[in-house]
């Protein structure tokens, strides 16, 4: 359980736990595979994606900080470029029918061309990053073991970022234990009282197990008039989704500060004062949101107290999921 998945050979089975909903992946079309998800692993970690050689996935997805970044609001790229957006966490995919704050890609094996293409992230294209994928010895036989075959394609590059990318399966956090009534653990009384606050307040958006219900929704944040990010209506075109973004998982929360698209917001105690103020009211705010949370000080306390029930170290430090140094 620990790990998140199993391997029996070549082939690998996510350990889903039982109670959880069916994945929205279909692993019976492409199943997962050991060489195709070492050689994701690679190509997650390497900067040669970007245009000067200097921007990894990892770079803005970090293993130990749930697959984001924390040193800065908004996610930095080639040429020292700003991006709009705080990077999401890439944490239980095989979910996710949409990708993206804004759910712009539909696919997790097409994902990747985003961020490869992005002036403000990778700066390059799949065909310049094919060429120099295919000019290298390593990745001629890393290619060769997953596809049997040493030519480098674009579509096989981002099937192996996919394989890799699906097995950050987090269930393993305190929260999970109790559920899976694991002997000996228990919530604390304050992690009870949070955990029946967020029943009430948040879980019609962050839905369990997955803790987000995959749609989008505006939760009340004025827009920030230097980015000025109208999130899912620049794909959708349909004004009422102005200013409704994905909502995240609240998996491993405690770790992948700042919040929010766009980072505004450093700490947990930072968001719950938002949701209790007075929210940008427009026609898209969401209807439990409307005159913001009722919660006192005590409410916020004992709210994040359950919140970080949620961390899954097993998850954040797990060797299968970092960098993959040279044996």
């Amino acid at each position: 359980m620990a790990l998140g998945f199993k391997s029996k050979g070549k082939i690998v089975k996510l350990d889903i736990p039982k109670t959880w909903p069916k994945p929205n992946y279909n692993f019976d079309q492409n199943p997962l595979m050991t060489t195709k998800i070492e050689l994701g692993r690679h190509l997650f970690y390497d900067p040669l994606l970007s245009i000067d050689n200097t921007v990894s996935c990892a770079s803005c997805h970090s293993s130990y900080t749930a697959f984001t970044h924390v040193d800065h609001a908004l996610s930095h790229g080639v040429g020292d470029s700003v991006g709009t957006r705080n990077s999401p966490v890439l944490i239980n995919l095989a979910w996710n029918t949409s990708f993206m704050w804004d759910g712009a890609i539909n696919h997790i094996e097409n994902q990747a061309l985003a961020p490869i293409h992005s002036s403000v992230e990778m700066g390059d294209d799949i065909v310049n990053v094919v060429s120099k994928l295919q000019s290298s010895e390593k990745y001629k036989s890393l290619f060769r073991l997953a596809f049997g075959d040493t030519l480098v394609t674009g579509q096989n590059v981002l099937i192996a970022i996919a394989q890799f990318e699906l097995i950050l399966l987090s269930t393993n956090s305190k929260y999970d234990k109790i559920k899976r009534k694991v002997k000996n653990i228990e919530f604390t009384e304050q992690e009870l009282r949070g955990y029946d606050l967020f029943k009430i307040n948040c879980a019609s958006c962050h839905k369990e197990p997955l803790f987000t219900s995959g749609e989008f929704e505006n939760n009340g944040l004025p827009i920030d008039n230097n980015l000025k990010d109208y999130g899912r209506v620049i794909v959708s075109q349909n004004p009422l989704d102005s200013l409704k973004f994905k909502v995240p998982t609240l998996r491993n929360i405690e770790f992948s500060f700042p919040y929010m698209h766009d980072g505004r917001f450093t700490s947990l105690f930072d968001v719950m004062d938002h949701y209790t103020s007075d929210l940008n009211s427009v026609a898209s705010l969401g209807e439990n949101l409307k005159g913001g949370l009722k919660l006192t000080h005590e409410n916020k306390i004992d709210l994040v107290s359950f919140l970080l029930t949620l961390t899954d170290k097993d998850f954040l430090f797990n060797p299968q999921f970092a960098f993959p140094r040279e044996k």
